[in-house]
């Protein structure tokens, strides 16, 4: 029930200046972090083959050229649908301040002002993220092979848990602290576990996935506010 109080209360406030702000911020740092992406993967492999290849005991074999510049462009097509979702994801917790702020002014006015988090640690905690998704939703290929009948849900679950894992200890180290946040994530597990495989499902759709972080981190901070409640 906290879930979906919270879920329904974030999508509610979609309409709000900042979080409007946020999204227009984060397409336009999203679409020019993947031009830039797929911009140098193109390069690396015209650059592999400029040059006629050449293999030990058998010589030049001219068809890798081709090979590599139809690679470039499968790479060019299937790169920003593979990354958007964890840029994506990654931009909106470097922003997570003006949603979170958005969302209390609105619904908890009463609470005194926080001490804001410096810009430079939430870049690089938002750039930390984006390496620890992009390199799980990689290693996570393996079991999709696997476990081909299953590979949504190890989707949702996985990326569930590390988007639960890290909006709510952003929206919650506002106001406790980072350690104090791990020990009431840590508490809740389970149900920050669950709203983030909410957050994570319609992540696997393409544009989609732009605006889901923003509801997610809004719904994080109501999370954090009614668990925080909880424990008072």
């Amino acid at each position: 029930m906290i879930i979906l109080n919270a879920f329904f209360a974030a999508l509610g406030q979609i309409g709000d200046p900042k979080f409007r702000s946020v999204l227009l911020r984060g397409i336009g740092l999203t679409i020019l972090l993947l031009i830039v992406a797929c911009a140098v993967a193109i390069w690396f492999i015209n650059m592999l083959s400029g040059n006629e290849i050449s293999l030990p005991f058998i010589g030049a074999v001219p068809w890798l050229n081709d090979v590599l510049n139809y690679s470039g462009i499968l790479l060019a097509l299937v790169l920003p649908v593979f990354l958007m979702m964890p840029v994506a994801s990654a931009i909106t917790s470097i922003f997570l301040e003006d949603v979170a702020q958005a969302v209390e002014d609105k619904h908890y006015s009463s609470l005194p002002p926080v001490h804001k988090i410096p810009f430079g640690e939430a870049l690089l905690d938002g750039l930390s993220f984006m390496g620890v998704l992009i390199v799980a939703n990689l290693l996570a290929l393996i079991l999709y092979a696997i476990f081909t009948p299953f590979a949504p849900f190890i989707f949702w679950g996985m990326n569930g848990f590390l988007l639960g894992r890290e909006y709510f200890t952003l929206a919650a180290m506002r106001r406790l602290g980072r350690e104090n946040a791990r020990k009431l994530r840590a508490k809740h597990s389970t149900t920050i576990w669950l709203a983030g495989t909410l957050m994570a499902i319609p992540l696997s759709v393409p544009l989609v996935n732009l605006v889901i972080p923003i509801i997610g981190v809004a719904t994080f901070t109501h999370i954090y506010h009614r668990l925080s409640g909880l424990n008072s």
